[in-house]
């Protein structure tokens, strides 16, 4: 049977998938929910706005967020919500455990949830420091993944999308803790694809590059522009359009993938 060359403008249309690290609305989690949205899917979001509250940008209107989201939801498509701590040792159990309880059947996970910053280079690490950025950026993804397949997996397709960084593109100063946990979850994908392969739950890991979510200033764009070849920084869209392909039925090949969404962003310049 032939593969129809045409497709519906809601591809995801009749499926749910849930978004981590959706918190902000210039953010890069809050732009693959729209996308989401847009194609047809319903969402279940989770935010952590303590997190934010102590950055230097704060933490985003939770309702203003909401609303930015589901004036894309098609009819019949829903949004929920819920605050979680990756830093708690249950807290990816219990999330997924509480979509269940909700009665929504998950089709994927998408875990864009980052602990960036309280960070350093050698000889000014400590235990603490690397262990939280491993507890938020690879244990919670990790087991977010298995709470996924333990519980939702039986579905006729499944999808996870890691995110990681580009620390294998080029060097991190001063990120130690934060480049090894996202190393760690791209060195990861190849065997949890394997694994999930025969469950028809495609895995890959996602490399936004560099996007701009509010902190790019006019001085610092001029002080790289000149190692961006199609002359922009990246856009929170730009990660969101390939992550939302990725849950397509076109991208039902793809799997054990890390992808990089830099815009040929060259570091050597």
């Amino acid at each position: 049977m032939e593969t129809p060359l045409s497709r519906s403008p809601f591809p995801l249309r009749g499926r749910t998938y849930l978004v981590t690290g959706v918190s902000r609305r210039i953010g890069i989690g809050a732009a693959i929910a729209r996308q989401i949205a847009a194609w047809g899917g319903s969402l279940v979001i989770s935010h952590f706005q303590s997190h934010d509250e102590a950055q230097p940008w704060g933490a985003d209107d939770l309702m203003l967020l909401k609303a930015s989201i589901s004036e894309h939801l098609i009819d019949g498509a829903t949004l929920t919500d819920h605050s979680m701590n990756f830093l708690e040792n249950d807290a990816p159990d219990q999330l997924m455990k509480t979509i269940e309880t909700e009665g929504i059947q998950l089709d994927g996970i998408i875990c864009n949830h980052a602990l960036s910053g309280s960070d350093g280079p050698l000889g000014e690490l400590d235990a603490a420091m690397l262990d939280r950025h491993f507890q938020v950026n690879t244990r919670s993804t990790v087991l977010l993944a298995q709470a996924y397949v333990r519980l939702f997996g039986g579905r006729e397709q499944g999808r996870i999308v890691m995110m990681t960084s580009g620390q294998g593109m080029g060097s991190m100063p001063g990120e130690v803790a934060y480049s090894s946990a996202k190393a760690a979850i791209a060195g990861i994908t190849l065997t949890l694809s394997d694994q999930l392969a025969d469950q028809n739950i495609t895995v890959n890991t996602v490399n936004p590059g560099p996007v701009d979510t509010g902190y790019l200033t006019e001085e610092a764009w001029q002080s790289v522009r000149n190692k961006f070849p199609m002359g922009r920084f990246g856009k929170p869209e730009d990660p969101a359009r390939l992550i939302a392909w990725l849950l397509t039925d076109e991208a039902c090949w793809i799997t054990g993938q890390t992808i990089h969404s830099e815009g040929g962003f060259a570091r050597w310049r």
